[in-house]
Parts: C-alpha cells; structure tokens; sequence
C-alpha cells in the first residue's frame, strides 16, 4: 500500500477518513494495525476488499496485490468493486474475519451453506466435495462434531463458536490474505486465545500474510511481527513489534500503552487514559435523593446458596428438553462501599447471578438479601412497594451501551424516565437532576437532544452508567460494561466508576472476563465456571497465589501488552481446563458425584473442592 486516501462524503461535509496511509504485507507475517474506533483501520481493510460504503471513495494512493501463485501484480485501488478481476480476489485470494459474527453471518442459512458458498464460486468444485473440503476445515478449526456444523444455524452457536465459522468461511479458499479486523474483540480470554492460536497454527500452515486489525495491545504482543500505529486517519508510527513496544517513539503510542492495566499495578494507581473524564456535579447530585445502605464494611448484599436450571428442547422436532445448570450453590457478600468481582467465560453463571440479583429471574433454590439499612430482608419475599424500592437501589449497567438505550429517546427521556416512574421532583427539578447526571459523567448538557446513533461507544456507556445513578443506588450491577470498548476509553470508564464510588460510596458488583479490569477494580474476586464458583479471594491473595486449575488457565489465557510474557497456547489448547469433570483431585466435580464445597487454604481464601476433601478436620468448609 502506498499513500491511501480514503474520503467520505458525510452529511457534515467532507472527511478525510485515511490519509496517505503506505505500509509493506509481507507472506507468512502478521501485520497488526492498532488504533481506537474511528483511527480508520477498518477502512483501510475494507479498500483492499474493494467494500467501501457507497459514501467513501479512494481518493489517492496504490494497493498492489501480488498473487504468491503467480499472475501479474494488481493495483486493487483501480479495480472496478463489482467487476469479475476483484470478485475473482474478493474471498479467493484475500478474506476476511470480521468483528462481530453474528451480523457477518446469514441467520436464514445453515453454517455449511455459507462455508461452502465461497469454495463453490471461487472453486467451482461440486456440491459433495465442497462439503467434505468444509467438513474437514471444520475440525481443523476447533468444532468437536464437525459434520453437524453443515445443518447447523449461526444462531444455534456460541460467540467463540460462531467466530470458528468465519475463520472456516475465510480459510476455505486458502486465501494468500487473511485480514482479521477485531476478530476476538467481545470474546471470553480463553476463547480469545484459543482464536488466536488457531490463527498463527493456520499461518504457519499455509503460509499465509495476516493482517491483525486490533485495539488489544496484548493482542499485538502475542501475534505481530510488524505493527503500524493509526490515529484519525493517519500513520503515528511504524516498525517492528520489539521496536514499538521497547522503543516506542510518539506520544500517542506510549498513551495507548498506558491506558491498558496490568497486574503488577499497585492499589493507589491509576489508569492514564487519552482524554481524561472530570468528574463533577456531585454536590447538586447528591443533593436530589439520598443513598440508602448499611454502614461502610457491612454486608450490603449477600447471595447465599443460588442454584438454576434451565430447561429446554433438544432439537427443534425431537420432542425431547435436556437441562443446563446455570448456577450451583452460589454464594456471595458484598460489602457497602465495596467492588467484588466476578470472573469467568461466557456460560459460566455470571449473568444470571447478575439477573437472580435483580429479581428478573428467580432461583430454584437459595436466598439473596438486601439491606438498606434497617436490616437484610430476602429480596424475593419483597412486596410490590418494598420492591420497587428495592429496583431503585439496585441499578444494572448493560453490557452493550447501544442495544440497552432506546434509539427513539433523547438523552433527556432516557435519564429522566427512571425518575418519573419513581415519582421524583417536578419538572424543573427533573431537568436540573439530568443536567447533574451528565455533569457527573463528563458529558456536555448541550447533549440532552440528542439520540443515542449519534455517540461513540463510549460516551454510550456513559449515558448508561448516568442512567444508573439516576436514582442514587446504593449498588451497581456491572455486566462487562467496558468488554467492547478501546483500551482508551476502558480506561475513561474504569476510572469515572472508582471515582464515582469514591464520592458516594457506591457498592459494585463487577462483572467481567478480564482478569486484568477486575484487577484494576475490585478489592475481593470471585472465579466463576460451569456454575460454580470455584475461587474466592482478595486480589492480591488470588493473583498472587491462585490455587484452582481453572483460575490459573484464566491468569494463563491474558495476552499482556509484554513481548517478555508470551501466552502460553498449549495451556489454551487443551479443553480440560473448564470441564469440573476432568480437572485434578482435590478440584474434580463430577455430575452425579456429591457436592462439592468450599474450603479455605489461607485466611481470606477459599477455593471449591470435592467433598471428601473438604471434610478433612484441619479445613473448614462451608456449604
């Protein structure tokens, strides 16, 4: 590539969207372009696919393809996009993953049918060899029953799952170009390293060029052998992956380096993200309603014993239900002023202990009781009136900040809507408390009319988190709130909830699958898996000394931002990890087996393990 320009025609006039962008892709290298939303990373990929959206145009420059199978070298800027030259390239030669798979793959067509579209077009092979070509990839890439994959929807498929369908769409045409834009983005840890090494283990296969189009500096780290540096549209910096990350040279470079947590980050410090966030406003919030709760150390919250099962249909005409444990025996307290969090992969119970908190769902066994202050009561015993006091005490931040608004309200009605249900203040006073909110944000009262379309990710989440303290909660839910966000604006929200919490003295429940953000946030840590909650700890105790198999494969699957601390991908590669079944005595669990329980291995430190175990006189154990 050689001084792209890429601009778009917006309704605001002209924007330059790259500019005089030039870099070298070489065979058998990962090239990683890194930048936040809006740097043009995507769209500097989507001008090679020749995908620009009808609003864009190549405005200068040169993208030449040279085929390693021969042929004379194509500028791809000079192709017609829907003429033959460039469908010929277009998903035969050069593919693509793409960030989210479920909008990127076909709801109405079965897994088999988009894999095998792409081989049929560019390959001209039949129906039945296409087939046993996808099959075959299909295993390669990680499905335990690969023949199924031909009859089975998008829908019927986890996140990591659904990510393996695109790889095998991208890989079966054995591209010389495979262009991965945030391929692991909103993925659990484990199954992000488990992408990522099926991406290096088919690169070393074939040969073939990738083209890693990140925000993850871990990410980088772990899988770049050359990184180039975007910021609104233009090259910050460009060189090798030891170059950037020893040596890094512009200030935006060592900003995004920053901004990212660590482990070894002591108590007391902060984050330093790009655009820092001035909290204010907290006098006239606190003003409005007062916050309910126990004193400061006291338990606020506490989740005793929690077990769910769901039932559902083994198959849309089998007319046979199977059942999934959602929780076993859950157990948790969150103390006033306090930030626990809650760790583990997508499936693991998280949500639905979040959801069971909530009383939008309800346990088939357990308590959980609330205390406001005059004394814990069982939150699924409330009456309506007790109830709704209830809701206005707990708030939940969503996980994606832009399905959790409603695109037909204004900032205003969104904020203003929680305190008129509640009954809270006049008009005026209303709109002084929503000014307050979006002071305490960081966000401009001019933004009041706005729609939610019309603000980046993060500033989205702001509006939800602002959403939540509308009522004065004494605690926050945080489902993955900052999971889909850039590095830099992770930072921007980590940092607003400490403060937050600081001066009002909220209490969190931190849901999240970055052992690094829970670090960064949390004071006492919970691991989740298959139901369980297999760790329990302070954060120093657990990370400094984890004890459960699964804990550490979590520590292992973090892809730090430290050429000196590579993954470890054969730790990843082997699935026992997360099976309770098969992991080691004294941690095994097994379904028909008894019940396991915790034990505490140090003051403060409680890990699950099996009953035998845990009725050894010199441990206690609790149920």
């Amino acid at each position: 590539m050689r001084d792209l320009s890429v601009d778009f025609d917006g309704d605001a006039g002209l924007v330059h969207a790259v500019r005089s962008v030039s870099f070298d892709l070489m065979p058998g290298r990962t090239f990683a372009v890194v930048g936040e939303s809006g740097s043009g990373k995507s769209v500097t990929a989507q001008a090679i696919l020749g995908i620009l959206s009808k609003r864009a145009r190549i405005t200068g420059g040169s993208i030449v393809f040279r085929d390693p199978l021969g042929g004379a070298p194509v500028d791809i800027a000079r192709l017609d996009p829907n003429g033959e030259a460039m469908r010929a390239i277009r998903g035969g030669r050069i593919a693509m993953i793409f960030q989210e798979p479920m909008t990127s793959l076909s709801p109405v067509h079965t897994v088999g049918d988009q894999v095998t579209e792409a081989l049929r077009l560019h390959a001209k092979v039949s129906r039945r060899e296409a087939e046993e070509r996808a099959v075959k990839l299909f295993g390669h890439v990680g499905f335990h029953k690969p023949k199924r994959m031909l009859t089975t929807y998008p829908f019927e498929l986890s996140g990591g799952m659904r990510q393996r369908a695109m790889i095998a769409m991208a890989l079966i045409c054995k591209p010389a170009l495979l262009i991965a834009d945030e391929p692991t983005t909103a993925l659990d840890v484990t199954t992000q390293a488990q992408i990522l090494a099926l991406i290096r283990d088919v690169q070393a296969e074939k040969g073939t060029a990738v083209m890693l189009i990140t925000h993850d500096l871990g990410v980088v780290a772990n899988m770049a052998d050359d990184v180039l540096v975007m910021y609104r549209g233009e090259v910050m910096e460009r060189g090798r992956r030891d170059d950037i990350f020893l040596r890094p040279q512009h200030p935006y470079l060592k900003a995004l380096i920053r901004a990212v947590p660590h482990f070894d980050m002591p108590q007391a410090e902060r984050l330093t993200p790009l655009r820092e966030i001035k909290v204010s406003g907290i006098e006239m919030y606190s003003a409005g309603c007062e916050t309910a709760g126990p004193a400061k150390g006291r338990p606020v919250l506490e989740i005793a014993g929690v077990s769910k099962v769901f039932t559902m249909r083994a198959g849309l005409w089998s007319g046979r239900r199977e059942t999934i444990t959602a929780l076993s025996r859950a157990s948790l307290s969150i103390k006033a002023g306090a930030t626990v969090g809650l760790v583990g992969e997508s499936g693991s119970g998280k949500t639905t202990l979040a959801r069971i908190v909530m009383r939008a769902v309800k346990p088939d066994e357990g308590h959980v009781r609330f205390d406001d202050g005059s004394g814990p009561r069982d939150v699924f015993a409330l009456d309506a009136e007790a109830l709704k006091a209830y809701r206005r005490t707990v708030q939940f931040v969503f996980q994606d900040p832009f399905s959790s608004l409603n695109p037909r309200m204004t900032v205003y009605d969104i904020l203003s809507e929680p305190l008129i249900i509640h009954g809270i203040g006049d008009a005026d006073r209303r709109h002084q408390r929503v000014k307050a909110l979006l002071d305490l944000v960081g966000l401009d009262p001019r933004y009041l009319r706005r729609y939610p379309h019309s603000f980046s990710g993060g500033e989205r989440q702001r509006i939800g988190l602002a959403r939540a303290l509308a009522l004065s909660p004494s605690v926050i839910l945080c489902d993955e709130p900052t999971s889909a966000l850039d590095v830099s604006v992770q930072a921007q929200i980590l940092n607003l909830l400490k403060d937050l919490q600081k001066a009002l003295g909220i209490s969190l429940l931190f849901v999240s699958h970055n052992l690094a953000v829970v670090d960064y946030m949390a004071s006492e840590i919970a691991v989740m898996c298959r139901g369980h909650i297999v760790e329990q700890a302070p954060r120093d105790l657990l990370f400094r000394a984890p004890q459960h198999p699964y804990t550490k494969a979590l520590l292992a699957a973090i892809p730090e931002p430290d050429i000196n601390r590579p993954l470890d991908f054969a730790v990843i590669r082997d699935a026992a990890y997360s099976d309770p079944a098969r992991w080691p005595e004294p941690y095994t669990i097994h379904p028909e087996g008894p019940p396991p329980a915790m034990v505490e291995v140090v003051p403060g430190h409680w890990v699950r393990v099996g009953e035998a175990v845990a009725a050894e006189p010199r441990r206690m154990a609790i149920a």
